[in-house]
């Protein structure tokens, strides 16, 4: 047998291993597109970070707020899955502690009560893929409390040219805490190579949700903000309700456990009484739809199709790179509806300098056609908010928000991701309070102190280059958005 022959024999081999891994068929309960139902007892919460012109900063947090707050008072079930989960951040600028003061929340509960059942998921980058030991997770585990690593093996693979190699010569080999000797960019003990070997197959479970017991009542918390430390600076904005959507929200949680090879008696239980501890406030006007993974994206569609002539649409972004958005977008505008898109920079993440893909590329083609498009002020934090708002002439005011960046990684059944679409009357609180949240963050003129947001200009970049190195990016999965 000839080299060449041999070369063709494997070249044919990863091409096929990572068309199947790239198209294969999602474990059950995946890409949940949940059903309309009465969206009750609803608050928005924001966190924000503000600058002044003195150079001054202070910091909105409701969003931990308010999931220590339910934490807090929960007596019989607690169900926990966030992405970031750990305490690295950059030095020199004070962070708030989340992940402590969120592990040390569940903890004290679980004491205080227990017969409580808590159910933790969140993400193995937390533990660079097994090749170090979460103090967060530990700790839990000692209290008694089940800690999930998500499984991710399951799930497509949103950077086949990696991981078709990945699947056939590392994953085999697992991983060991105690045999690191590589640097470790989330914490101080060491790491193995395989850790870094997996790390870019660039998938995650990138979900946030709270859901917690009030009460009579479940209620759900779905939002942007991860318990990560270096995190604790960025804008987010998360919604919490209670009613028969938070069924929803279980059952998508309980296809994670399953894929992962984990139960959850108390989940299980919940699941199957829905139909009895689900009550709806009379009052409520609006409807909520539990959406994830690809159905964000028909959602996010649908709205922004329906925009028109005298319809407003609103989107606060960290990143939009996703084709079938950026095209719908223009195509709105085009139809006359009024658009304004903040974004974040994309220039610094937790003390690294970026280069400002994707959104800046995706930000010179919306203003070429002339959408408004502004930045949001940021110094070291992110603009982290995932937020879409649609508002018609006469009409319900409609929201998506939620876990999910608007790109192919997040959109495209790769990632795990919980949105929430909203349907409320325009005077509304929930309404109310997205809408001024929008505004707060893209005020803009010399007389706005503290500054929200800069203009297009400000970070501005026409390279031909870095925008179709966006465009391979976007399209082939070597990146991290």
């Amino acid at each position: 047998m000839t080299l060449k022959t041999v070369l063709a024999i494997i070249v044919l081999i990863l091409t096929g291993v990572g068309f199947y891994h790239s198209h294969k068929a999602l474990p059950p309960g995946i890409s949940h597109n949940g059903d309309a139902f009465p969206l009750s007892n609803a608050t928005l919460l924001a966190d924000t970070t503000y600058h002044y012109k003195d150079g001054s900063e202070t910091r909105d947090h409701e969003i931990f707020d308010e999931i220590l707050r339910l934490i807090g008072q929960a007596r019989s079930f607690i169900l926990v899955d966030m992405f970031l989960f750990n305490s690295s951040r950059p030095e020199g600028v004070e962070h708030r502690h989340l992940s402590e003061q969120l592990t040390e929340a569940l903890i004290r509960r679980k004491a205080e009560q227990p017969e409580l059942e808590i159910v933790v998921i969140s993400d193995p980058l937390n533990t660079l893929y097994g090749g170090s030991v979460s103090p967060w997770f530990q700790a839990l585990r000692e209290a008694g409390i089940p800690v999930t690593e998500t499984n991710l093996l399951p799930l497509r693979d949103s950077n086949p040219a990696w991981s078709a190699i990945w699947r056939l010569c590392c994953q085999w080999f697992g991983n060991d805490p105690e045999a690191g000797w590589l640097p470790n960019a989330l914490g101080t003990q060491p790491v193995t190579i395989r850790s870094y070997l997996a790390l870019p197959n660039f998938k995650a479970n990138h979900r946030k949700v709270l859901v917690a017991d009030e009460g009579d009542n479940l209620r759900a918390l779905v939002t942007s903000a991860n318990p990560h430390d270096g995190s604790s600076r960025h804008s987010n904005t998360a919604i919490s309700f209670t009613g028969p959507a938070v069924t929803d929200i279980l059952k998508s949680e309980q296809a994670v456990l399953t894929m992962s090879g984990q139960a959850s008696p108390g989940l299980d239980r919940l699941i199957s009484e829905a139909g009895t501890n689900q009550t709806v406030d009379p009052s409520a006007d609006g409807r909520v739809a539990v959406k994830t993974e690809s159905a964000i994206l028909d959602s996010a569609l649908q709205m922004i199709s329906g925009a028109r002539s005298g319809s407003h649409l609103d989107l606060a972004f960290f990143y939009l790179s996703h084709r079938k958005i950026v095209t719908a977008l223009l195509d709105a505008h085009e139809r006359g509806a009024n658009l304004r898109i903040l974004l974040d920079a994309n220039n610094e993440a937790f003390g690294h300098q970026k280069s400002g893909i994707p959104n800046r590329q995706v930000a010179l083609e919306l203003h070429k056609a002339g959408i408004p498009v502004r930045w949001c002020n940021t110094v070291g934090e992110q603009c982290h908010s995932k937020l879409l708002i649609l508002r018609q002439p006469d009409s319900q005011t409609e929201l998506l928000l939620g876990s999910a960046n608007f790109t192919r990684r997040n959109l495209d059944d790769l990632n795990l991701e919980t949105d929430v679409w909203i349907s409320i009357p325009p005077d509304s609180a929930v309404a109310i309070k997205a809408t001024d949240f929008f505004e707060q963050q893209w005020q803009s003129g010399p007389e706005s102190d503290p500054v929200m947001s800069l203009p297009y200009e400000h970070w501005a970049d026409d390279s031909t280059l870095r925008y179709w190195r966006y465009r391979l990016m976007e399209a082939t999965g070597l990146s991290t958005f």
